[in-house]
């Protein structure tokens, strides 16, 4: 209870700082400070930049590789925060002993949808450049290619990539000795080889990575069961998760999120020149096979595809036992339609294309639900559990739903996603500029992990312990500052404080450690940080009577100019690109006469919304 007090107390004081942006700094390179502080620019002048020289302000660093993009998070392990157990009387698995048959196959895919659902009309892109294409984000690395044995996921002796569930608590776990099919782990490793092979340029590890993705699709189809004239691809272990009620499986188990990835990892197969013509009919027939579960309504089991009380269509990653419920998990229904796009690819099937249509429309129409304004967006719409793991998978997803629609409905959700809380690494050798006055920092409880030489590391992360009540971005403590003159700091990490705003943390000096709020033109990391650019011309508008100042910004301490954007009537701009300039979330105007001009995010319209 002391600890929630004093976190309120902390984020109390926060807010009255500075109109709501907390503040502080490290001394880099000069600039003297006092432990005097009452709060942050209690009379605000009429000049933003009194307290900041222009130089700074409007320049940008001349940093080598431009501007800082967001990092793609790892593919996150399946099984967190659940478990997975062997089940004491195993359930016999139907697998299909015998050889596909292409001429089956084909004969069995439906040719009508599973039900009417919701469309809004979205089609896919069909001019997409190969790099923004599902999965080719996410290589295989040459070291990873063979997992070390030591991994609780490693390969067994056919090259097939299996889960071998510890036998002991031992941290890090260490594996046990018999291995396990875990189908989307086999998937999401054999997708990685794939675009690895694209790029690789080596024959030998071309001709590797090639093996290693044949390797899992090959070991998909020999234990795939075949029923309701479909396949599907079982999880041969119990399951149970930790938070989610519903989630408790016995084996044999089935999941859309598995469903669809193997529809990308055949048809992505079964469309490279290296296979052969057998193979590509394998792939192809399997491809087939996997779309079919997709087009099976949950009047039988197993099904994996439903529509809600409203009509509209979800792919469930986890189908809960009763037919038409399931935890509508937003993630793995977009990983999900990945296959729906690749399989359209492939075969131009239009049923895929309506499919793909009604799960756009569905994850569209439910991001109020997803989005968790200015806090961690939630992990499903059963739960509404809210996932600091998940969070930012969830904007690099509506990216690429952005991508591979063209729809600035996506573009804007995505907006608001890295609004609420952005990913928190900056560019190495990241600085920030803070303007002379007073300031407070705080030191936050966030995530400390041991690492392999035993040392402890203070993450900057989020985290939460439910037993203890640790974390939650606790304010442990604070610290008057004042400087009298302009200084700048350097950082390793800028994120959302959560019941806060953005803070940074000062990476060196003598108050490395603690934290600082990001208050322009003040506080604010120099430089454009986690741009990100769109397929197509989005539209900005200013309101009538609006006072908006545009910026070019200079470079190394070379002053940019502004104008001012202030009009009786409303006014409207092409844009094409949003980042963090200088501290202020901001769009980039491409076209006309401001072209590359920059707008504050927040003082205008996006398309319309």
């Amino acid at each position: 209870m002391s600890g929630k007090r004093r976190a309120a107390v902390g984020r109390r004081r926060f807010i009255r700082l500075a109109g709501g942006a907390a503040a502080g700094a490290a001394v880099v390179g000069g600039g003297t400070f006092t432990a005097v502080a009452t709060g942050v620019f209690d009379k605000p002048t009429p000049d933003p930049f009194a307290n900041m020289p222009r130089s700074l302000a409007l320049s940008l660093p001349g940093r080598a590789g431009g501007a800082y993009e967001m990092p793609l998070p790892p593919l996150p392990d399946p099984l967190d925060e659940g478990t997975a157990s062997i089940p004491s009387a195993p359930r016999r698995i139907p697998y299909a002993d015998s050889k596909p048959d292409p001429r089956t196959v084909e004969n069995n895919i439906p040719t009508v949808l599973p039900f009417e659902f919701k469309r809004n009309g979205y089609t896919m892109v069909k001019d997409l450049p190969e790099s923004l294409r599902p999965w080719r984000n996410r290589p295989t690395t040459w070291a990873n290619v063979t997992p070390p044995l030591s991994s609780v996921y490693h390969l067994n002796t056919q090259g097939v990539y299996m889960y071998w569930k510890p036998t002991t608590t031992s941290s890090p776990p260490k594996p046990g000795p018999v291995g396990y099919d875990h189908p989307v782990g086999q998937i999401q490793f054999g997708l990685g080889c794939i675009t690895s092979y694209r790029t690789e340029t080596d024959p030998t590890r071309k001709a590797l990575f090639l093996k290693r993705a044949k390797d899992q699709a090959n070991r998909l189809i020999t234990k795939r069961v075949q029923t309701r004239g479909a396949w599907y691809f079982p999880y041969p272990w119990d399951y149970k998760h930790a938070e989610h009620s519903g989630i408790d499986y016995k084996a044999p188990w089935y999941s859309g999120m598995a469903q669809g990835e193997a529809i990308s990892l055949f048809a992505q197969l079964a469309m490279l020149d290296g296979v052969t013509e057998q193979e590509r009919t394998l792939y192809t027939t399997a491809a087939n096979g996997a779309f079919a579960s997709l087009l099976r309504a949950d009047d039988a089991y197993p099904w994996v595809v439903n529509k809600d009380r409203s009509g509209y269509l979800w792919i469930q990653e986890y189908p809960f036992k009763t037919p038409g419920t399931g935890d509508y998990t937003y993630n793995g229904m977009i990983f999900a339609m990945f296959g729906l796009w690749d399989y359209y690819q492939l075969t131009g099937n239009e049923l895929a294309a309506q499919l793909y249509d009604g799960a756009c429309t569905t994850m569209a129409r439910y991001f109020p639900l997803l989005r968790n304004e200015r806090k961690f967006s939630y992990y499903c719409q059963t739960h509404r559990i809210p996932a600091h793991t998940y969070h930012h998978h969830h904007i690099t997803l509506w990216m690429q739903l952005h991508w591979h629609t063209n729809s600035s409905v996506f573009a804007h959700q995505m907006d608001m996603l890295v609004e609420d809380a952005p990913a928190s690494s900056v560019a190495k050798g990241a600085v920030i500029a803070i303007g002379k006055g007073a300031y407070t920092l705080y030191r936050v409880d966030t995530k400390i992990v041991t690492k392999p030489d035993g040392t402890k590391e203070d993450t900057g992360e989020y985290y939460e312990n439910a037993k203890t009540g640790a974390g939650h971005d606790k304010i442990l403590g604070t610290k008057k500052v004042s400087f009298a003159k302009p200084t700048q700091a350097p950082v390793d990490k800028r994120r959302r404080i959560i019941g806060a705003g953005i803070w940074y943390r000062i990476s060196a000096g003598a108050y490395k450690g603690w934290w600082i709020g990001e208050a322009w033109p003040n506080v604010f990391l120099r430089g454009e940080h986690q741009p990100f650019n769109y397929r197509v011309q989005r539209t900005l508008t200013i309101p009538a009577g609006r006072d908006v100042t545009a910026y070019s910004f200079g470079t190394n301490n070379a002053t940019g100019s502004t104008r001012s954007l202030k009009s009786d009537t409303e006014q409207t701009f092409q844009f094409d690109r949003r980042a963090v300039v200088n501290g202020r979330a901001m769009c980039r105007i491409s076209k006309g006469e401001l072209a590359g001009y920059w707008l504050p995010a927040n003082q205008v319209v996006t398309d319309g919304r």
